[in-house]
């Protein structure tokens, strides 16, 4: 499954990174011209994966929510990053990787559970299906989380060469 293989690759460069740079805020941000930490990019999936578990139990409840969010409009996401960076950025390195994990393994249990029907036979929003919505809130930002923290992750290598050499 995408997801997971998506997720393990992330967790394997997220895991051997040291605590104290964790909170480091030296990643292009989600909105233009900011900038976040490791620990704001991990508060972000699990931002997004939380809210992938909320639409489903409302759908599930006969309802519809609000996409993507309470009080939020597709127009700005920078600002519901923001919160997710509000919400569960402050979460220690441990706690932090292991709310993410949290979040995955229920995401991977809804997939599960839910028959190809389920995922791919009905719009959860406009012409996107559950599967569809799940996926561009999963597997495809844990990719590019990834490309990000092994940039990241080179970039300081060379700035601690450097410093080495100096």
């Amino acid at each position: 499954m995408d997801i997971r293989s998506s997720y393990q690759k992330l967790k394997a460069d997220l895991v051997d990174l040291h605590p104290n740079l964790f909170f480091k805020k030296e990643l292009a941000g989600h909105s233009r011209n900011t900038q976040m930490s490791v620990a704001n990019l991990v508060a972000y999936l699990i931002g997004w994966g939380e809210l992938v578990l909320k639409w489903n139990s409302i759908i599930q409840s006969g309802s519809q929510p609000n996409f993507p969010d309470d009080g939020y409009k597709w127009t700005e996401l920078g600002s519901l990053a923001q919160r997710f960076y509000s919400d569960y950025g402050a979460l220690d390195f441990e706690e932090s990787l292991k709310k993410l994990e949290e979040v995955v393994n229920s995401i991977l249990n809804l997939v599960e559970k839910s028959s190809d029907e389920d995922l791919y036979g009905t719009n959860w929003y406009k012409n996107y299906t559950m599967g569809r919505m799940i996926q561009l809130n999963s597997s495809s930002p844990y990719k590019n989380a990834r490309m990000r923290v092994r940039k990241w992750k080179r970039i300081n290598r060379n700035k601690e060469h450097v410093k080495n050499k100096l």
